[in-house]
């Protein structure tokens, strides 16, 4: 009999038990699930915080409309004409602005959009009679120039890079190692400089010379047009001016590829200015989260097949 009581009071003592470690981990499960939802409402809280269209200032006093040109300029991008010039409008018809400023921090891109953006803001300053400089951050090369010399002032650190006025188109070619390996190209076409490009079969000298001269060159000439027109005779062309090198903020100044070494700041202050306004594209919560990994892949294969340099 008493060793059956002690056996009951072990199986009550191990139940009590475990019915305490059960509570304890349903508490713990449920201050996890807490945890966890809590982090991801904070993440996505500070990442539509980030990346929102910013807006120093929208009181009425008069202020800077800043547009921000950064990344590469390509369509399907935030950088698109069909993205950007948008963007522009809203900031030529801010009424309160006394000048628009676009800030620029790009390597280039696309011939078509950059010549489309730069068409854009030739308009939008005709039609608003309202002054537009770029400012240049790190860098304004190619296609981001081809853009910055439709505006009235463009301005930079001395750091800076500026120029690539130049067109390119890379490829490449498998054959050598196509044939160590014994890989044997079948694909068909019709048109005989169909494939002029493709890298798994032999080059043609035609096709290629064609799209230099068609393409390439002709493409060239449309952007040195554009600078001559843009520039004036405040830039000092030289041999290499439409070369395809770049120069620093301060040597730009030189040779007149710039107006000046200044930033935001600056301009505001000599327009006697406190205030700006910026316009920048939003971003949906899946882009911010993803990084906009179909854009990039996208940016990446149209750069490989034609871009300005």
């Amino acid at each position: 009999m008493e060793d059956n009581q002690q056996g009951l009071n072990r199986l009550a003592k191990a139940a009590e038990i475990f019915i305490k470690q059960e509570r304890w981990s349903r508490r713990w499960t449920n201050l996890l699930k807490l945890s966890v939802i809590a982090y991801f409402a904070v993440l996505i809280w500070m990442m539509t915080a980030q990346f929102s269209p910013e807006v120093e200032s929208m009181s009425g006093n008069e202020h800077l409309a800043v547009v921000k040109l950064d990344g590469p300029i390509m369509p399907g991008t935030k950088i698109s004409a069909e993205a950007f010039n948008p963007l522009l409008e809203e900031a030529f018809k801010d009424k309160q602005a006394k000048a628009v400023v676009i800030q620029a921090n790009s390597p280039g891109g696309s011939p078509v959009q950059s010549a489309m953006i730069n068409d854009e803001i030739t308009r939008l300053k005709a039609q608003y009679n309202k002054p537009v400089y770029v400012v240049v951050e790190d860098m304004c090369a190619s296609g981001c120039y081809y853009i910055a010399v439709a505006a009235d002032k463009i301005y930079a650190n001395k750091g800076s890079i500026i120029g690539s006025i130049g067109v390119r188109m890379d490829s490449f070619g498998f054959t050598g190692l196509m044939d160590k390996l014994g890989i044997e190209n079948r694909s068909m076409h019709a048109g005989e400089h169909k494939t002029f490009i493709d890298p798994f079969g032999p080059k043609d000298e035609a096709g290629r010379q064609f799209f230099q001269e068609r393409i390439l060159e002709r493409t060239h000439q449309q952007f040195i047009e554009t600078v001559r027109k843009g520039r004036g005779d405040r830039i000092k062309e030289t041999p290499e001016t439409y070369t395809g090198l770049v120069w620093l903020g301060d040597e730009a100044v030189e040779n007149g590829m710039i107006d000046g070494l200044a930033d935001i700041g600056k301009v505001k202050r000599d327009m006697g200015l406190e205030d700006v306004r910026v316009f920048e594209g939003e971003k949906s919560v899946m882009q911010q989260l993803m990084g906009d990994l179909g854009s990039e892949a996208s940016l990446s294969f149209q750069q490989f097949l034609t871009t300005l340099k």
